[in-house]
């Protein structure tokens, strides 16, 4: 058996040295990379191969990759590098790492059509100005096989040690048995169809409610399923923190039951919790540990995957240790080593953002993996931000009242494209079908001139500016991949408003929005590019909704895990005479905070209460203290910190008892686990639908429109497939979310209030999970009783079976 090793990796393991540079850079987009490359390959003649495929082998290594372009009429090989600003300023450990790159490729083909000698010509593509700059030299095929073995010999000595590993892996991957005695109800259904859809290369939607053991039952079959399918690896992709540990957590229950089963597990973590130094600059003048950080990363790198071999995973603090023991930074020693390891630990942006790093090494190293998506319902939300921009003339602004003289004027003149749209717009917000050409035209010309500047001054620290500068980069990409996904509106605010300036003149501010509506163009092609992906959650219905706004491909298969749970363990109520709309919320606290007191009277322990916002829970909590003073409240509190939330949940412990008062759609209201007497109930003041607004209003008609073909300006809630997938089908995903709180266990026992008229109506009812038996109730006013002592006067509620 050889082992595989792409061109890049090859390279960038034997031909990097120095200080890590990270200087401003204005690196290209990944979508503007590959038009750079279109762009360049449309310019050559008829004869022109472009994405040349090769492959070599050298001993037990086979080197695999793609060459950007070959000529056979001038016999010259390009390789192609996108870039923006100044070429001079390019580090030369870089350049030497793409020379590297174009020898092997060189090599590679010379090998294959048998030729005495080529010319190499690395190809600078300027995405700003679309200019070429060659950089041609002809080689001779002796001397790049004498480089190319040579930058072999170097890896191989690794090359064994992984290749051993790999081998290693898949036998004891093969050998692995599920790390609990048995499996519990429904989780070997969602572990099969997870292994099956992976070994048949299909996409899998998974519904499982929790309780089941979902994360264990996703990991486990992928990782049986590796071998056969010969992955490189397997991405466990979160929404949230809590979902990275649960994902780090099973994974290490499965290594530990497996007697030290030789898997390399890698979290990924933000940059701004793993950077030693946050201060400085990532160059090697600034920063000890980007200094000489390339000498030192081959020891790092051995110290890593023998930690991983011997000690464990490499989760944040393993990676913090290595990394400072050989002093190079934690959060780029992460990134080098997703190469080298087996499963990585991330949120969703490491390979759905728009310049993931996951999905990036996957096409450039041509990876076969398959992709775990957990908590998959915050997809559609989390992608739509993803794909989104705004731009504010506000910040602009600011920007220029300390921007360097060099780039003012740039900036001046976007300011009064900002203001011509206060002319051109009629109401203060609005919708337009298309971005004016004139404001983008300017908005390019200061994205040039901040560029130039940056480049000439790399060591400069602007934080406003540089702000400002990513902020119009990511808007002017958005603007170029606009289309019927999308909308782009203007908001104009009042001069009164804003603080007058003379930059301002007596125009307000507009306020310029990108909104991503529906994800799916943008996520396709990432589906597309693994061997699978398997989305799981325990409120993924309706199908529909989430495999079109998300963009899975057709055949995607999907399984709805049946619930492990009883109508028994659980009393569903749904309260017909409360509603719970804008206009009715205040008449609404009453009733509803006696119907607490006394489900509380009846059953004393902990609960927790879900409102529809936070001024709506300032009133209940403040009512209900008023009339129930005997009953120990807490609230979540707007803006709350970690140390907060901590705190908050540290109330619900099997001997407390109370109320918590949280937000839907908040902290409390997902990945909470509350077993037992923790928790033992729920109240739901709210259906969770978004508010509805001009900017909601727009998304449900173009969602509508995108889906059916037709924007109807129904609003009622009758089916109507745009207000489904922009208010009903998001709202009752959070009530659903949050009611799953509550049973946690196959023991565990508890009671749902859903208080609101329009839980009775049938086409709600059906979006519940149905393992539930909803029963209505009418709720009745509890006559307030002056006692503050636990025995007071409950009034009866009169219920019938829905």
């Amino acid at each position: 058996m050889k082992y595989l090793v792409a061109v890049r990796a090859l390279c960038e393991f034997t031909a990097k040295h120095g200080d890590l540079d990270l200087r401003f850079t204005p690196a290209p987009s990944a979508q503007e990379g590959m038009a750079g490359h279109a762009v360049v390959a449309s310019r050559r003649g008829d004869g022109y191969q472009a994405e040349v495929s090769l492959e070599g082998e050298y001993k037990n290594l086979r080197v695999r990759g793609r060459a950007d372009g070959y000529d056979p009429a001038l016999n010259q090989l390009e390789e192609v590098k996108t870039f923006r600003g100044d070429l001079h300023a390019m580090p030369d450990n870089r350049r030497n790492l793409h020379w590297a790159q174009a020898k092997i490729y060189g090599w590679l083909l010379c090998h294959e059509k048998g030729l005495d000698g080529i010319n190499l010509s690395l190809v600078y593509f300027d995405v700003a100005s679309l200019q070429e700059t060659p950089l041609t030299e002809h080689f001779s095929a002796a001397s790049l096989k004498e480089y190319f073995e040579l930058q072999c010999e170097r890896f191989l000595l690794w090359a064994d040690q992984e290749l051993a590993h790999r081998l290693a892996r898949d036998a004891a991957l093969t050998a692995l048995d599920f790390p609990h005695a048995s499996f519990r109800p429904g989780q070997r259904e969602l572990a099969e169809a997870v292994y099956k859809t992976s070994s048949a290369g299909k996409c899998l939607m998974a519904q499982a409610t929790t309780g089941i053991g979902k994360t264990v039952g996703t990991v486990f079959p992928l990782l049986k399923a590796t071998p056969k399918k010969k992955l490189d690896k397997l991405f466990f992709l979160a929404a949230k923190t809590p979902g990275r540990k649960l994902a780090l957590d099973a994974l290490a229950l499965i290594k530990d039951s497996a007697g030290g089963l030789p898997l390399r597990v890698l979290e990924l973590v933000a940059r701004d919790k793993s950077c030693e130094h946050l201060d400085k600059a990532c160059h090697g003048d600034a920063c000890p540990l980007a200094r000489g950080f390339y000498d030192r990363l081959p020891q790092a790198r051995v110290a890593a995957v023998h930690y991983a071999a011997s000690e464990g995973m490499l989760d944040k603090p393993a990676l913090r240790k290595v990394a400072l023991a050989h002093q190079v930074c934690p959060y780029y020693l992460s990134q080098e080593l997703v190469t080298w390891s087996d499963v990585a630990v991330g949120d969703y942006n490491y390979f759905f953002d728009s310049s993931a790093l996951l999905y990036n090494m996957t096409l450039t190293n041509q990876w076969r993996v398959s992709v775990l998506v957990d908590e998959a319902h915050n997809m559609v939300e989390r992608a739509r931000k993803m794909y989104s921009a705004t731009l504010e003339q506000a910040q602009l602004h600011q920007v220029h009242a300390s921007a360097p003289r060099a780039v003012r004027g740039a900036l001046e003149r976007l300011n009064r494209n900002f203001n011509d749209l206060h002319k051109l717009q009629t109401e203060p917000y609005q919708v337009h079908t298309e971005l004016p050409a004139s404001f983008l035209k300017a908005l390019q010309q200061a994205i040039t001139g901040i560029t130039d500047f940056l480049v000439a001054n790399p060591t400069r620290v602007d934080g406003e500016l540089q702000a400002f500068y990513f902020e119009a980069l990511h808007f002017s990409r958005m603007a170029d991949a606009f289309g019927a996904h999308s909308i782009f509106d203007i908001t104009l605010n009042d001069s009164a408003q804003t603080e007058a300036s003379a930059f301002q003149g007596d125009h307000g501010c507009a306020t310029l929005n990108i909104r991503n509506v529906v994800p799916a163009p943008f996520l396709a092609p990432r589906f597309a590019a693994v061997n699978s992906v398997a989305l799981f959650s325990a409120t993924l219905s309706p199908q529909d909704f989430y495999r079109e706004t998300l963009g899975l491909p057709a055949g995607t298969a999907w399984i709805d895990v049946q619930s492990p749970f009883t109508h028994e363990q659980l009393r569903v109520a749904a309260v017909s005479n409360i509603s719970t709309r804008y206009q009715h919320r205040d008449q609404s606290l009453g009733p509803i905070a006696d119907l607490m007191a006394r489900q509380y009277g009846k059953t004393p322990g902990n609960y927790l209460a879900f409102l529809s916002s936070y001024d709506y829970l300032q009133k209940l909590v403040a009512l209900f203290r008023e009339r129930y003073p005997h009953i120990s409240a807490w609230e979540q509190k707007r803006q709350m910190d970690e140390a907060g939330r901590e705190q908050f949940l540290a109330r619900f412990t099997p001997d407390s008892q109370g109320i918590g008062f949280a937000v839907l759609g908040g902290a409390f209201a997902e990945g909470v686990d509350l077993p037992g007497r923790r928790l033992i109930g729920a109240f739901v003041a709210t259906l969770g639908l978004p508010q509805v607004n001009p900017v909601n209003e727009e998304i449900r008609k173009r969602m509508g429109a995108y889906f059916d073909g037709k924007a109807d300006s129904k609003t009622d809630g009758s089916g109507e497939l745009g207000y489904n997938y922009t208010y009903l089908y998001p709202g009752l995903q959070k009530v659903v979310q949050a009611a799953g709180r509550v049973i946690r266990t196959q023991l565990d026992v508890g009671v749902i209030y859903l208080m609101d008229d329009r839980f009775t109506r049938p086409e709600v009812l059906e979006l519940l999970p149905p393992w539930w038996k909803v029963e209505r109730l009418y709720a009745t006013r509890t006559r307030k009783v002056p006692s503050p002592g636990p025995k007071i006067a409950l009034a009866t509620s009169v219920s019938d079976a829905n």
